[in-house]
């Protein structure tokens, strides 16, 4: 019992000290804890107060970048204002200057008003009194002459009629005489396209080309062993190739234009090739031969695009194309067709006429000189008859038909198509007449002129159709004019020779100048 009790006591004292003993380790443990949690508070403090002195500074940062920013923008905005009013009051005084200028130019306006209606009425009184004196000279002379007004002016009127009837013979004659060298002439220009399609023999200049060699050897490689390249040159081009004295060159002769281009580049090649021989030249003439339909397709294309005409049909680009080679009276027939295109554009412009129709028919207008020689026939109707075929318009039909009046001209596109063409032909250069010729004809038509007493100037124009005659109004009234006119002519027609007519035009001019100041 006892030895219970002991245990009893000593196990409720090993409680009571453990529990103690726990108590004191939970004190310390406390103390513990709160000795950590007051060193994080004041430790947070201190973070907390540092942040807050930070932001302070980042704050206090911030506002004073700002107010440097908005002081600076601030004074350029002063700044821009400043010049603002400078430069509106700059305008300010312009505009006051400018409404003094115009009230004083307003000022001076009503004083030049006022002096003009001064004028006006003193040219009016003047005016007045020269009438009046009209008047009285008017029946002085009928007392004078003894005859009225109307019976002078029918004297005069009878007289003017006897001078027309002693004219009217001349003018018959000079019409008659004109009629003949125009007819003459045009005689002469079927005959040149005639010799120029068909004849054996022409102008060197038309006929033939010249090929440079760089040595005489040279010859005998294109006439080749008993002549058998220069037979298979002139087989496969259909032209004639001259090989005689002439150094370092090969004529070319061929009437054909076509071919002897063919022939001419095809030489060329052979000789800077080097391999002259009867298979060699079929291969070079087939390739230049392709070339060339490639170049008149493109010349054809060119002058499409010249002339600024749309929708053309193929065939016939091809077949303008080859007037590049054709020439009528040395002029180049492509070349003419796009001049005459080019004036009857003006022409048909001025005239309030379409005017792509009328480049159309001045383009076309020499088509059927690409087809002449294959067709019988004047190329004016072998060209209308190919547009029929290309589908052109019944109006650029019928006018490259009538622009040599083989047909009735149905608009007015056939006649500019004729004055174009007439145009193009007659200009200084386009055809056979020489520069010297040109030059002493007019030459001699001012000499003419000149010669005349009270003859300023004279000028010889529209390719020497045309003298106008600039005389002195003091000493040549209007009646010397007209005799003046009537001399000159007759002049002409004694001195020289020409084609056609010449005009003789004589202008008197009285110039009155006067200055406003």
């Amino acid at each position: 019992m006892t030895e219970a009790i002991v245990g009893i006591v000593a196990a409720l004292g090993g409680l009571g000290v453990g529990y103690l003993i726990r108590h004191i380790l939970g004190t310390f443990r406390a103390e513990a804890s709160e000795k950590r949690a007051e060193q994080a508070v004041q430790e947070a403090q201190r973070e907390s107060e540092t942040i807050r002195k930070d932001g302070e500074i980042q704050a206090k940062a911030e506002v004073l970048k700002a107010r440097e920013e908005f002081e600076k923008s601030t004074k350029q905005r002063r700044k821009e204002l400043e010049a603002i009013e400078v430069r509106v009051s700059q305008r300010e005084v312009n505009l006051d200057r400018k409404v003094a200028l115009i009230e004083k130019k307003e000022h001076q306006l009503d004083e030049r008003v006022a002096a003009v209606g001064a004028q006006i009425r003193q040219i009016e009184a003047r005016e007045a009194k020269a009438t009046a004196l009209i008047a009285e000279e008017h029946e002085r002379l009928q007392r004078v002459a003894g005859m009225t007004m109307d019976e002078a002016k029918q004297m005069l009127l009878e007289r003017v009629e006897q001078e027309v009837h002693s004219e009217t013979g001349g003018l018959i004659r000079r019409l008659q005489e004109s009629a003949k060298e125009t007819s003459e002439r045009d005689a002469k220009r079927i005959i040149g396209l005639a010799v120029q399609r068909f004849a054996a023999s022409h102008s060197g200049e038309m006929m033939t080309s010249i090929v440079q060699l760089p040595n005489d050897d040279m010859k005998g490689r294109i006439i080749g062993r008993d002549g058998r390249n220069i037979r298979t040159l002139e087989l496969v081009t259909g032209v004639n190739f001259l090989i005689d004295d002439t150094p370092e060159a090969v004529v070319i002769s061929g009437f054909d234009p076509l071919r002897r281009e063919v022939a001419r580049q095809a030489l060329e090649l052979l000789v800077a090739d080097g391999r002259i021989h009867p298979a060699r030249i079929e291969e070079v003439v087939e390739k230049v031969r392709e070339e060339m339909e490639e170049s008149i397709r493109k010349a054809g294309e060119e002058a499409v695009y010249e002339a600024g005409i749309p929708e053309v049909a193929p065939e016939l680009v091809r077949k303008l194309g080859r007037l590049r080679y054709r020439t009528s009276y040395s002029q180049n027939v492509l070349r003419h067709s796009l001049e005459v295109a080019q004036l009857m554009g003006i022409m048909a412009g001025e005239m309030g006429l379409d005017v792509t129709i009328g480049k159309r028919v001045g383009l076309f207008h020499d088509i059927g000189k690409a087809l002449d020689h294959e067709v019988e026939g004047g190329h004016a109707l072998i060209g209308a008859d190919f547009l029929k075929r290309c589908n052109e318009s019944p109006l650029v039909v019928n006018a490259v038909a009538a622009h040599h009046d083989d047909v009735e001209a149905e608009s007015v596109y056939a006649l500019l198509a004729s004055a174009a063409d007439a145009i193009s032909s007659s200009r200084l250069g386009a055809r056979s007449e020489t520069t010297e010729i040109y030059l002493k004809r007019l030459e001699s038509l001012e000499r003419i002129a000149s010669s005349f007493e009270g003859v300023v100037k004279s000028y010889a124009i529209q390719a020497g159709r045309e003298v106008r005659v600039l005389v002195q109004p003091e000493s040549v009234d209007d009646n010397d004019a007209m005799v003046l006119a009537r001399n000159v002519s007759k002049k002409i027609e004694s001195d020289l020779q020409y084609p056609g007519q010449i005009r003789v035009t004589v202008i008197r001019e009285t110039r009155c100048v006067e200055y406003a100041r």
